[in-house]
Protein backbone atom coordinates (compact mmCIF):
# COMPACT_ATOMS: atom_id res chain seq x y z
CA UNK A 1 0.00 0.00 0.00
CA UNK A 2 1.34 3.41 -0.95
CA UNK A 3 2.50 5.47 2.01
CA UNK A 4 0.75 8.82 1.74
CA UNK A 5 2.51 12.12 2.28
CA UNK A 6 0.82 14.39 4.80
CA UNK A 7 -1.82 16.55 3.13
CA UNK A 8 -0.44 20.05 2.63
CA UNK A 9 -3.74 21.73 1.81
CA UNK A 10 -7.13 21.65 3.43
CA UNK A 11 -10.09 19.71 1.83
CA UNK A 12 -9.86 16.82 -0.55
CA UNK A 13 -10.56 15.05 -3.91
CA UNK A 14 -10.01 14.64 -7.56
CA UNK A 15 -3.16 14.66 -12.64
CA UNK A 16 -1.45 15.57 -13.14
CA UNK A 17 -0.74 14.50 -13.90
CA UNK A 18 0.20 14.44 -15.84
CA UNK A 19 1.07 17.12 -17.25
CA UNK A 20 2.94 17.16 -20.35
CA UNK A 21 3.27 18.74 -23.71
CA UNK A 22 4.95 19.17 -26.99
CA UNK A 23 4.23 20.48 -30.44
CA UNK A 24 2.93 23.99 -30.99
CA UNK A 25 0.32 25.03 -33.51
CA UNK A 26 -3.02 26.76 -32.92
CA UNK A 27 -3.12 30.00 -30.99
CA UNK A 28 -4.37 29.96 -27.37
CA UNK A 29 -7.47 31.84 -28.49
CA UNK A 30 -8.53 28.80 -30.49
CA UNK A 31 -8.40 26.51 -27.45
CA UNK A 32 -11.48 25.82 -25.28
CA UNK A 33 -11.57 27.65 -21.96
CA UNK A 34 -11.33 25.78 -18.65
CA UNK A 35 -15.00 26.57 -18.06
CA UNK A 36 -15.85 24.90 -21.38
CA UNK A 37 -13.79 21.84 -20.48
CA UNK A 38 -15.58 21.60 -17.11
CA UNK A 39 -19.08 21.48 -18.57
CA UNK A 40 -19.30 17.67 -19.01
CA UNK A 41 -18.88 17.36 -15.22
CA UNK A 42 -22.07 19.32 -14.67
CA UNK A 43 -24.17 16.45 -15.98
CA UNK A 44 -25.35 14.03 -13.31
CA UNK A 45 -23.78 10.62 -13.75
CA UNK A 46 -26.54 9.10 -11.64
CA UNK A 47 -29.34 10.21 -13.95
CA UNK A 48 -31.24 7.53 -15.79
CA UNK A 49 -29.42 6.69 -18.99
CA UNK A 50 -31.33 7.13 -22.24
CA UNK A 51 -30.98 4.22 -24.62
CA UNK A 52 -28.25 4.80 -27.17
CA UNK A 53 -26.81 7.85 -25.38
CA UNK A 54 -23.25 7.83 -24.01
CA UNK A 55 -22.79 7.38 -20.29
CA UNK A 56 -22.24 10.63 -18.43
CA UNK A 57 -18.70 11.24 -17.14
CA UNK A 58 -18.48 13.48 -14.06
CA UNK A 59 -16.53 13.99 -10.88
CA UNK A 60 -17.93 11.60 -8.29
CA UNK A 61 -19.79 13.51 -5.56
CA UNK A 62 -18.35 13.35 -2.06
CA UNK A 63 -21.38 11.31 -0.99
CA UNK A 64 -20.19 8.59 -3.38
CA UNK A 65 -16.77 8.30 -1.77
CA UNK A 66 -17.46 4.62 -1.01
CA UNK A 67 -19.57 3.91 -4.09
CA UNK A 68 -19.48 0.46 -5.66
CA UNK A 69 -20.71 -0.90 -8.98
CA UNK A 70 -21.36 -4.56 -9.69
CA UNK A 71 -21.94 -6.43 -12.96
CA UNK A 72 -22.70 -10.07 -13.69
CA UNK A 73 -21.47 -10.56 -17.28
CA UNK A 74 -23.48 -13.11 -19.27
CA UNK A 75 -26.42 -13.17 -16.85
CA UNK A 76 -29.87 -11.75 -17.68
CA UNK A 77 -30.07 -8.24 -16.28
CA UNK A 78 -26.43 -8.48 -15.28
CA UNK A 79 -25.22 -5.16 -16.67
CA UNK A 80 -23.36 -2.79 -14.36
CA UNK A 81 -25.42 -1.05 -11.69
CA UNK A 82 -24.71 0.96 -8.58
CA UNK A 83 -25.01 -1.46 -5.68
CA UNK A 84 -25.85 -0.96 -2.01
CA UNK A 85 -22.49 -2.56 -1.22
CA UNK A 86 -19.04 -1.41 -0.19
CA UNK A 87 -15.57 -2.93 0.02
CA UNK A 88 -15.11 -3.17 3.78
CA UNK A 89 -11.51 -4.39 3.43
CA UNK A 90 -9.07 -5.74 0.84
CA UNK A 91 -5.81 -7.67 1.12
CA UNK A 92 -3.63 -6.94 -1.93
CA UNK A 93 -1.35 -9.90 -1.14
CA UNK A 94 -4.05 -12.59 -1.14
CA UNK A 95 -6.54 -10.61 -3.27
CA UNK A 96 -9.29 -11.37 -0.79
CA UNK A 97 -11.97 -8.76 -0.15
CA UNK A 98 -14.79 -8.40 2.34
CA UNK A 99 -17.97 -6.99 0.79
CA UNK A 100 -20.67 -5.58 3.05
CA UNK A 101 -23.92 -3.70 2.67
CA UNK A 102 -23.97 0.05 3.07
CA UNK A 103 -25.54 1.25 6.30
CA UNK A 104 -28.43 2.95 4.49
CA UNK A 105 -29.46 -0.26 2.77
CA UNK A 106 -30.42 1.82 -0.26
CA UNK A 107 -29.11 1.66 -3.75
CA UNK A 108 -27.05 4.80 -3.43
CA UNK A 109 -28.92 6.38 -6.32
CA UNK A 110 -30.29 5.32 -9.66
CA UNK A 111 -27.93 3.41 -11.89
CA UNK A 112 -27.74 3.66 -15.62
CA UNK A 113 -28.64 0.00 -15.98
CA UNK A 114 -30.81 -2.58 -14.32
CA UNK A 115 -31.06 -1.99 -10.56
CA UNK A 116 -30.04 -5.53 -9.65
CA UNK A 117 -28.48 -8.38 -11.57
CA UNK A 118 -30.15 -11.75 -11.78
CA UNK A 119 -28.00 -14.72 -10.83
CA UNK A 120 -26.95 -16.89 -13.72
CA UNK A 121 -28.14 -20.47 -13.95
CA UNK A 122 -26.37 -22.74 -11.51
CA UNK A 123 -25.09 -19.80 -9.47
CA UNK A 124 -26.95 -18.77 -6.37
CA UNK A 125 -26.36 -15.27 -5.08
CA UNK A 126 -24.80 -15.11 -1.64
CA UNK A 127 -26.56 -13.34 1.27
CA UNK A 128 -24.76 -10.06 0.51
CA UNK A 129 -25.50 -10.38 -3.20
CA UNK A 130 -22.11 -11.70 -4.37
CA UNK A 131 -21.56 -14.69 -6.64
CA UNK A 132 -18.71 -16.23 -8.63
CA UNK A 133 -18.24 -14.27 -11.83
CA UNK A 134 -19.39 -10.93 -10.41
CA UNK A 135 -17.26 -7.93 -11.39
CA UNK A 136 -16.79 -5.24 -8.73
CA UNK A 137 -15.56 -1.65 -9.17
CA UNK A 138 -15.01 0.40 -6.04
CA UNK A 139 -13.80 3.86 -5.10
CA UNK A 140 -10.78 3.90 -2.71
CA UNK A 141 -11.44 1.57 0.22
CA UNK A 142 -9.55 0.14 3.22
CA UNK A 143 -6.63 -1.84 1.80
CA UNK A 144 -7.31 -0.51 -1.73
CA UNK A 145 -6.25 3.18 -1.68
CA UNK A 146 -6.20 3.26 -5.49
CA UNK A 147 -9.67 1.77 -5.80
CA UNK A 148 -10.52 -1.79 -6.79
CA UNK A 149 -11.49 -3.42 -10.08
CA UNK A 150 -11.80 -7.19 -9.68
CA UNK A 151 -13.73 -10.35 -10.59
CA UNK A 152 -15.01 -12.73 -7.91
CA UNK A 153 -13.55 -16.23 -8.35
CA UNK A 154 -14.80 -17.77 -5.09
CA UNK A 155 -17.27 -16.90 -2.34
CA UNK A 156 -15.45 -17.97 0.83
CA UNK A 157 -18.07 -17.30 3.48
CA UNK A 158 -19.99 -14.94 5.70
CA UNK A 159 -18.94 -13.09 8.84
CA UNK A 160 -20.18 -10.17 10.86
CA UNK A 161 -18.18 -7.88 8.58
CA UNK A 162 -19.76 -9.12 5.36
CA UNK A 163 -19.06 -11.63 2.59
CA UNK A 164 -15.43 -12.68 2.08
CA UNK A 165 -14.57 -13.34 -1.56
CA UNK A 166 -11.51 -14.35 -3.53
CA UNK A 167 -10.83 -12.06 -6.49
CA UNK A 168 -8.64 -11.72 -9.56
CA UNK A 169 -7.82 -8.68 -11.70
CA UNK A 170 -10.21 -7.83 -14.52
CA UNK A 171 -10.72 -5.08 -17.09
CA UNK A 172 -13.15 -2.18 -17.58
CA UNK A 173 -14.88 -3.70 -20.59
CA UNK A 174 -16.37 -6.31 -18.23
CA UNK A 175 -18.35 -3.44 -16.69
CA UNK A 176 -18.81 -1.04 -19.59
CA UNK A 177 -19.60 -3.67 -22.24
CA UNK A 178 -20.88 -2.06 -25.44
CA UNK A 179 -21.65 1.31 -23.82
CA UNK A 180 -19.94 4.56 -24.82
CA UNK A 181 -18.56 7.19 -22.46
CA UNK A 182 -16.56 10.37 -22.96
CA UNK A 183 -15.77 13.40 -20.83
CA UNK A 184 -13.19 15.70 -19.22
CA UNK A 185 -13.35 16.43 -15.51
CA UNK A 186 -11.35 19.14 -13.69
CA UNK A 187 -9.21 17.91 -10.79
CA UNK A 188 -9.93 19.61 -7.49
CA UNK A 189 -6.68 21.38 -6.50
CA UNK A 190 -7.43 20.66 -2.84
CA UNK A 191 -7.29 16.91 -3.51
CA UNK A 192 -3.52 16.63 -3.92
CA UNK A 193 -1.28 15.08 -1.30
CA UNK A 194 1.90 17.21 -1.44
CA UNK A 195 5.36 16.24 -0.22
CA UNK A 196 7.78 19.16 -0.09
CA UNK A 197 11.33 18.09 -0.96
CA UNK A 198 13.07 21.43 -0.32
CA UNK A 199 12.64 23.91 2.56
CA UNK A 200 11.51 26.93 0.51
CA UNK A 201 8.46 25.45 -1.22
CA UNK A 202 5.07 27.16 -0.98
CA UNK A 203 1.72 25.78 -2.17
CA UNK A 204 -1.28 27.84 -3.27
CA UNK A 205 -4.65 26.95 -4.76
CA UNK A 206 -8.07 28.45 -5.21
CA UNK A 207 -11.53 26.99 -5.81
CA UNK A 208 -15.10 28.20 -6.07
CA UNK A 209 -16.73 29.57 -2.94
CA UNK A 210 -13.81 31.91 -2.18
CA UNK A 211 -11.77 29.01 -0.77
CA UNK A 212 -8.06 29.76 -0.95
CA UNK A 213 -4.84 28.32 0.48
CA UNK A 214 -1.38 29.82 0.20
CA UNK A 215 0.70 32.89 1.04
CA UNK A 216 -1.33 36.01 1.74
CA UNK A 217 -1.81 38.05 -1.39
CA UNK A 218 -0.99 35.16 -3.76
CA UNK A 219 -3.32 35.34 -6.75
CA UNK A 220 -4.21 31.93 -8.16
CA UNK A 221 -6.96 31.41 -10.78
CA UNK A 222 -9.90 29.24 -9.72
CA UNK A 223 -9.17 25.55 -10.15
CA UNK A 224 -5.40 26.07 -10.32
CA UNK A 225 -2.64 24.65 -8.14
CA UNK A 226 0.57 26.68 -7.83
CA UNK A 227 3.92 25.64 -6.34
CA UNK A 228 6.63 28.27 -5.69
CA UNK A 229 10.25 27.31 -5.03
CA UNK A 230 13.53 29.03 -4.23
CA UNK A 231 16.88 27.27 -3.82
CA UNK A 232 20.61 27.35 -4.44
CA UNK A 233 22.10 24.53 -6.49
CA UNK A 234 25.63 23.47 -7.33
CA UNK A 235 25.52 22.81 -11.07
CA UNK A 236 28.30 20.19 -10.92
CA UNK A 237 29.46 17.83 -8.13
CA UNK A 238 32.12 19.57 -6.06
CA UNK A 239 31.80 22.80 -8.03
CA UNK A 240 32.91 25.84 -5.98
CA UNK A 241 30.22 27.95 -7.63
CA UNK A 242 26.44 27.74 -7.44
CA UNK A 243 23.36 29.29 -8.99
CA UNK A 244 20.18 30.44 -7.28
CA UNK A 245 16.82 29.52 -8.75
CA UNK A 246 13.36 30.85 -7.97
CA UNK A 247 10.06 30.45 -9.74
CA UNK A 248 6.71 28.72 -9.83
CA UNK A 249 4.73 26.05 -11.65
CA UNK A 250 0.97 26.55 -11.93
CA UNK A 251 -1.37 23.97 -13.43
CA UNK A 252 -5.13 23.49 -13.79
CA UNK A 253 -5.43 19.82 -14.84
CA UNK A 254 -8.40 17.92 -16.28
CA UNK A 255 -8.69 14.13 -16.49
CA UNK A 256 -9.76 13.02 -20.00
CA UNK A 257 -11.53 9.65 -20.29
CA UNK A 258 -13.33 7.92 -23.14
CA UNK A 259 -14.50 4.42 -23.97
CA UNK A 260 -16.27 3.18 -27.08
CA UNK A 261 -17.95 -0.22 -26.69
CA UNK A 262 -17.65 -2.86 -29.38
CA UNK A 263 -20.88 -4.69 -30.19
CA UNK A 264 -18.79 -7.74 -31.14
CA UNK A 265 -18.08 -8.22 -27.42
CA UNK A 266 -14.32 -8.41 -27.96
CA UNK A 267 -13.23 -5.45 -25.87
CA UNK A 268 -13.65 -1.76 -26.64
CA UNK A 269 -13.55 -0.33 -30.14
CA UNK A 270 -11.90 2.86 -28.88
CA UNK A 271 -10.42 4.13 -25.62
CA UNK A 272 -8.50 7.13 -24.31
CA UNK A 273 -6.89 8.14 -21.01
CA UNK A 274 -4.94 11.34 -20.49
CA UNK A 275 -4.55 14.70 -18.86
CA UNK A 276 -5.02 18.18 -20.28
CA UNK A 277 -5.22 21.68 -18.90
CA UNK A 278 -3.64 25.09 -18.50
CA UNK A 279 0.07 25.53 -17.72
CA UNK A 280 1.96 28.56 -16.43
CA UNK A 281 5.60 28.54 -15.32
CA UNK A 282 8.09 31.28 -14.54
CA UNK A 283 11.62 30.99 -13.24
CA UNK A 284 14.77 33.03 -12.73
CA UNK A 285 18.33 31.68 -12.50
CA UNK A 286 21.27 33.79 -11.34
CA UNK A 287 24.88 32.86 -10.67
CA UNK A 288 27.60 30.72 -12.17
CA UNK A 289 26.87 27.43 -13.94
CA UNK A 290 29.85 25.09 -14.08
CA UNK A 291 30.40 22.38 -16.66
CA UNK A 292 29.02 18.93 -15.82
CA UNK A 293 28.77 15.59 -17.62
CA UNK A 294 24.99 15.55 -17.11
CA UNK A 295 22.51 18.35 -16.37
CA UNK A 296 21.77 18.71 -12.65
CA UNK A 297 18.14 17.85 -11.83
CA UNK A 298 16.68 18.73 -8.43
CA UNK A 299 13.11 17.61 -7.54
CA UNK A 300 11.35 20.03 -5.20
CA UNK A 301 7.80 18.63 -4.74
CA UNK A 302 5.85 15.39 -5.23
CA UNK A 303 2.08 15.43 -5.70
CA UNK A 304 -0.49 12.64 -5.74
CA UNK A 305 -4.26 12.61 -6.30
CA UNK A 306 -6.87 9.86 -6.83
CA UNK A 307 -9.77 11.60 -8.59
CA UNK A 308 -12.86 9.38 -8.88
CA UNK A 309 -14.78 9.68 -12.12
CA UNK A 310 -18.41 8.61 -12.10
CA UNK A 311 -18.85 6.92 -15.50
CA UNK A 312 -22.56 6.19 -15.47
CA UNK A 313 -22.96 4.00 -12.37
CA UNK A 314 -19.28 3.01 -12.30
CA UNK A 315 -16.63 4.65 -10.08
CA UNK A 316 -13.43 4.84 -12.17
CA UNK A 317 -10.41 5.71 -10.02
CA UNK A 318 -7.67 7.66 -11.81
CA UNK A 319 -4.24 7.83 -10.16
CA UNK A 320 -2.19 10.97 -10.80
CA UNK A 321 1.42 11.51 -9.75
CA UNK A 322 3.55 14.55 -10.44
CA UNK A 323 7.13 15.39 -9.50
CA UNK A 324 8.12 19.02 -10.06
CA UNK A 325 11.81 19.73 -10.62
CA UNK A 326 14.28 22.30 -11.86
CA UNK A 327 17.28 21.42 -14.01
CA UNK A 328 20.37 23.31 -15.11
CA UNK A 329 23.31 22.27 -17.27
CA UNK A 330 26.28 24.01 -18.86
CA UNK A 331 29.52 23.44 -20.73
CA UNK A 332 32.30 25.74 -19.62
CA UNK A 333 31.82 28.11 -16.70
CA UNK A 334 29.03 30.56 -17.49
CA UNK A 335 27.75 33.46 -15.41
CA UNK A 336 24.10 34.01 -16.12
CA UNK A 337 21.01 36.00 -15.20
CA UNK A 338 18.00 34.32 -16.82
CA UNK A 339 14.27 34.90 -16.47
CA UNK A 340 11.67 33.04 -18.50
CA UNK A 341 7.88 32.61 -18.48
CA UNK A 342 5.84 30.11 -20.47
CA UNK A 343 2.05 30.02 -20.63
CA UNK A 344 -0.32 27.84 -22.58
CA UNK A 345 -2.12 24.53 -22.50
CA UNK A 346 -1.30 20.86 -22.95
CA UNK A 347 -2.79 17.47 -23.67
CA UNK A 348 -1.13 14.09 -23.26
CA UNK A 349 -2.25 10.49 -23.03
CA UNK A 350 -2.84 7.24 -24.88
CA UNK A 351 -5.50 6.54 -27.52
CA UNK A 352 -6.68 3.13 -28.72
CA UNK A 353 -8.21 2.28 -32.07
CA UNK A 354 -8.78 -1.11 -33.74
CA UNK A 355 -6.49 -0.36 -36.69
CA UNK A 356 -3.43 1.11 -34.94
CA UNK A 357 -3.77 -0.17 -31.38
CA UNK A 358 -2.42 2.17 -28.70
CA UNK A 359 -0.78 5.39 -29.85
CA UNK A 360 0.53 8.41 -27.92
CA UNK A 361 -1.26 11.76 -27.93
CA UNK A 362 0.69 14.93 -27.14
CA UNK A 363 -0.21 18.53 -27.89
CA UNK A 364 0.82 21.90 -26.57
CA UNK A 365 0.18 25.53 -27.39
CA UNK A 366 2.65 27.70 -25.50
CA UNK A 367 4.00 31.22 -25.70
CA UNK A 368 6.96 32.77 -23.86
CA UNK A 369 7.17 36.36 -22.62
CA UNK A 370 8.96 38.40 -21.54
CA UNK A 371 12.57 37.17 -21.50
CA UNK A 372 15.49 38.87 -19.75
CA UNK A 373 18.84 37.19 -20.18
CA UNK A 374 22.52 37.95 -19.86
CA UNK A 375 25.31 35.41 -20.39
CA UNK A 376 29.00 36.00 -19.71
CA UNK A 377 31.97 33.90 -20.86
CA UNK A 378 32.02 31.43 -23.71
CA UNK A 379 29.75 28.41 -23.41
CA UNK A 380 26.20 27.14 -23.42
CA UNK A 381 23.62 26.91 -20.65
CA UNK A 382 20.13 25.39 -20.44
CA UNK A 383 17.70 25.93 -17.56
CA UNK A 384 14.32 24.21 -17.20
CA UNK A 385 11.44 24.09 -14.73
CA UNK A 386 9.50 20.93 -15.49
CA UNK A 387 7.45 17.99 -14.29
CA UNK A 388 7.51 14.20 -14.46
CA UNK A 389 3.97 12.86 -14.47
CA UNK A 390 2.08 9.59 -14.59
CA UNK A 391 -1.58 8.69 -15.00
CA UNK A 392 -3.22 5.30 -14.50
CA UNK A 393 -6.36 3.47 -13.41
CA UNK A 394 -6.94 1.57 -10.15
CA UNK A 395 -3.23 1.71 -9.22
CA UNK A 396 -1.86 0.57 -12.60
CA UNK A 397 0.27 3.26 -14.27
CA UNK A 398 -0.61 3.58 -17.96
CA UNK A 399 1.11 6.76 -19.22
CA UNK A 400 4.32 8.45 -18.05
CA UNK A 401 5.72 11.68 -19.42
CA UNK A 402 8.30 14.34 -18.67
CA UNK A 403 7.45 17.93 -19.62
CA UNK A 404 10.33 20.42 -19.51
CA UNK A 405 9.82 24.01 -20.71
CA UNK A 406 13.29 25.56 -20.94
CA UNK A 407 15.46 28.52 -21.88
CA UNK A 408 18.74 27.91 -23.71
CA UNK A 409 21.52 30.44 -24.26
CA UNK A 410 24.74 30.32 -26.26
CA UNK A 411 27.55 32.87 -26.13
CA UNK A 412 30.99 33.19 -27.68
CA UNK A 413 32.71 35.83 -25.55
CA UNK A 414 30.19 37.82 -23.54
CA UNK A 415 26.66 38.85 -24.34
CA UNK A 416 23.67 40.53 -22.79
CA UNK A 417 20.12 40.85 -24.12
CA UNK A 418 16.65 41.96 -23.08
CA UNK A 419 13.69 40.84 -25.19
CA UNK A 420 10.15 42.02 -24.51
CA UNK A 421 6.96 41.02 -26.26
CA UNK A 422 3.66 42.79 -26.62
CA UNK A 423 2.35 44.98 -29.40
CA UNK A 424 5.90 45.03 -30.76
CA UNK A 425 8.97 42.89 -30.21
CA UNK A 426 11.94 44.86 -28.91
CA UNK A 427 15.46 43.57 -28.27
CA UNK A 428 18.31 45.49 -26.65
CA UNK A 429 21.63 43.67 -26.77
CA UNK A 430 25.30 44.15 -26.03
CA UNK A 431 27.85 41.55 -26.97
CA UNK A 432 31.41 40.73 -27.86
CA UNK A 433 31.19 37.83 -30.28
CA UNK A 434 27.96 36.02 -31.15
CA UNK A 435 25.02 35.12 -28.94
CA UNK A 436 21.67 33.35 -29.31
CA UNK A 437 18.65 32.80 -27.04
CA UNK A 438 16.06 30.04 -27.47
CA UNK A 439 12.87 29.01 -25.71
CA UNK A 440 11.56 25.48 -25.97
CA UNK A 441 9.67 22.49 -24.61
CA UNK A 442 10.97 18.90 -24.31
CA UNK A 443 8.69 15.86 -23.86
CA UNK A 444 9.63 12.23 -23.34
CA UNK A 445 7.68 9.30 -21.93
CA UNK A 446 6.04 5.90 -22.51
CA UNK A 447 2.72 4.13 -22.82
CA UNK A 448 2.68 1.06 -20.56
CA UNK A 449 1.02 -2.34 -20.76
CA UNK A 450 -1.31 -1.42 -17.88
CA UNK A 451 -3.43 0.57 -20.34
CA UNK A 452 -4.80 -2.86 -21.29
CA UNK A 453 -7.00 -2.43 -18.20
CA UNK A 454 -9.58 -1.08 -20.69
CA UNK A 455 -9.81 -4.63 -22.10
CA UNK A 456 -7.59 -3.95 -25.11
CA UNK A 457 -4.81 -6.32 -26.27
CA UNK A 458 -1.72 -6.45 -24.05
CA UNK A 459 1.39 -4.66 -25.37
CA UNK A 460 4.33 -6.84 -26.31
CA UNK A 461 6.54 -3.98 -25.07
CA UNK A 462 6.17 -0.47 -23.72
CA UNK A 463 5.52 2.11 -26.43
CA UNK A 464 7.82 5.16 -26.23
CA UNK A 465 6.39 8.61 -26.74
CA UNK A 466 9.77 9.45 -28.26
CA UNK A 467 11.85 12.48 -27.40
CA UNK A 468 9.84 15.36 -28.79
CA UNK A 469 11.19 18.90 -28.94
CA UNK A 470 9.78 22.25 -29.93
CA UNK A 471 12.22 25.18 -29.90
CA UNK A 472 11.94 28.76 -31.11
CA UNK A 473 14.52 31.52 -31.33
CA UNK A 474 13.95 34.48 -29.04
CA UNK A 475 16.84 36.69 -30.10
CA UNK A 476 20.37 36.59 -31.51
CA UNK A 477 23.10 38.92 -32.68
CA UNK A 478 26.80 39.74 -32.75
CA UNK A 479 29.14 42.68 -32.47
Amino acid sequence: MRKRASRAAVPALAISALLLASGCSASPAEQPSRADRARPAAASASATQDAGRPLAVAAAPEAAATSTAVARPGAPGGRAHRAALKVASYDSRTRRAVISRTSSGGSGGKGTHSSSPSPSAGNSAEPHGMAVGDVVASAPAPGAPDGLLARVTDVIGESGDGTEVQTEPTTLDALLGDDDAKGSVPVDPASFDIEKLLPDVRVSWAKAGDVHVGPEGAKVPLGSLRIDVGAKVATAPGAPTSASLSGFVQVAPDVDFSYGGDAADSGPGTAYLGVSGDWDAQWAVKGRAAASAQPRRVPFAKLHADPVLQVGPIPVVVNLDLTCYFQIGADGVVTLDVEQRLQGDFKAGGAFGPARGWTPVDESHMTSSPVRTSVSAAGRVKAALGAEASVGLYGAVGVTADLAPYLRGEAGGSAGATTTTGSAVKTDATATGAWSLYGGVDLAGTLRTHLSIFGTPVFQRVIPLGVLNREWKLADGHV
